[in-house]
């Protein structure tokens, strides 16, 4: 749970490049790629990250430049990472310019329940990064190179003179 701010903003900075590093691997192909015919694709997933950023910095107060929740998908990657940028930026500048760290444990109303401002912050981190590793698996799947995140992926292993664990 964040305690201050600048926690906060410290791993989003992070998290909101390492969405970017794995969107921007992303091609307009590879957007329809599931791993099941009835599953979401590629390109859904990539895409509810970013209304997401939107519809739940609404729902705790924040006005997000993101597309509506609703809105479609669009049908290149490019569209994709240029609306991520923007809500990504707009995440870390709203809770910057609105929030305190006294604020953090205040209740908000958050789907039905309770939460403090910190658990939103931390659900809104978890709710990339859960969404961001079902991606990979996709980009696998559509031959796309899968950029390390939190250490390198199996294609960075011979950046660092070392063979890719087996």
């Amino acid at each position: 749970m964040y305690r201050a701010i600048q926690d906060f903003l410290n791993d989003w900075s992070y998290e909101s490049e390492a969405t970017l590093k794995v969107f921007k691997n992303l091609n307009d192909k590879s957007l329809d790629q599931k791993v099941a015919p009835d599953s979401r694709s590629l390109g859904f997933l990539a895409w509810h990250i970013v209304i997401s950023l939107g519809e739940m910095g609404e729902k705790a107060g924040l006005k997000i430049i993101a597309p509506p929740e609703h809105s479609s998908a669009p049908m290149n990657a490019a569209d994709i990472v240029a609306a991520y940028e923007k809500a990504g930026a707009s995440v870390a500048s709203e809770v910057k310019e609105k929030w305190n760290d006294a604020m953090l444990l205040e209740l908000i109303d958050m789907y039905g329940e309770k939460w403090t401002r910190a658990a939103t912050l931390g659900s809104l981190v978890k709710h990339q990064i859960h969404h961001r590793a079902q991606m990979t698996v996709l980009m696998r799947q559509a031959g796309l190179k899968v950029p390390g995140v939190y250490g390198p992926s199996r294609e960075e292993w011979s950046q660092f003179g070392m063979p890719a664990p087996q």
